[in-house]
Parts: structure tokens; sequence; C-alpha cells
């Protein structure tokens, strides 16, 4: 018997590389890691060239690490937008399978209280003819 897959992993084999790709960048610099490695790189950055009396690559104001940041911004926003659009369509799988669910168990339960109702009316029909029988015993 073949296992059954969840919503998660039927949506995660379906996305393509780029829509992977574009995840793994959006977790990774939505992270505590991407934001001190780059403070540590930016900090490095300023202070060589600010100590390198000579071969200053970057002088002040920093122009060429203002263009790396625009750079970065420019291809973020777009890879963080794509990212936040498949997990609003995680979040709808989710709901619908959830939704689902609720449904399911929604009947199953309807389907326990009718058995439990036929129960408890065989229960209360067998009291009622015990009574009978025990009323025609008196008699």
């Amino acid at each position: 018997m073949a296992k059954r897959q969840t919503w998660h992993e039927e949506h995660d084999e379906s996305l393509g590389f780029g829509q992977r790709l574009a995840d793994k960048v959006a977790n990774g610099m939505g992270s505590w890691s991407f934001i001190i490695i780059q403070s540590i790189l930016v900090v490095l950055w300023m202070g060589l060239n600010v100590l390198g009396f000579v071969n200053h690559w970057d002088v002040y104001p920093f122009i060429l690490l203002n263009l790396l940041f625009s750079t970065q911004a420019a291809y973020a926003a777009p890879i963080i937008m794509m990212a936040q659009n498949r997990q609003n369509e995680r979040d709808r799988v989710q709901a619908k399978a959830d939704y689902q669910t609720n449904l399911d168990a929604k009947k199953e339960i309807e389907a326990l209280q009718v058995t439990l109702d036929a129960i408890e009316v065989k229960k209360l029909d067998k009291i009622i003819q015990m009574l009978e029988e025990m009323k025609k015993n008196r008699m």
C-alpha cells in the first residue's frame, strides 16, 4: 500500500527549480545569519576604506557600497515577493485541506450521532418492553 502524501509534500513536489531557489534565497535573506554576515562585511568594507590611506577602492561616501546595496535590493525585492506569493498559495492549499478535513470530520460525527441515536432508541425500546412485561407480570 502506497503511503499517501500530505498536501505540503504534494505542493513541494510541484515547485520548479526557480521557485525552490527563490524560496531558499528569501529564507536566507530573512535570517539573522544573513544580517550578521552582511553587517560584518559592511563594517569591514567601510573600515578598510577609511583606514586604507593609499588604496581606497571606494572612498567616502562609499558610492560602490551604495551601488551594491541598490543592486541587492533590486534583486531581493522580487525574489521575496515570489516567496510571499508562494506562501500565500501554500496557505490557501492548507486552508482548503483543513476545510475538507473539517467537512469529513463533520460527516463522521453526524454518522456517529445517527448511530448513537439508533442505539439510544433501541435501549429505550428495550426498557419500555421490559417495563411492559413487568407490568403484565404484576397483573
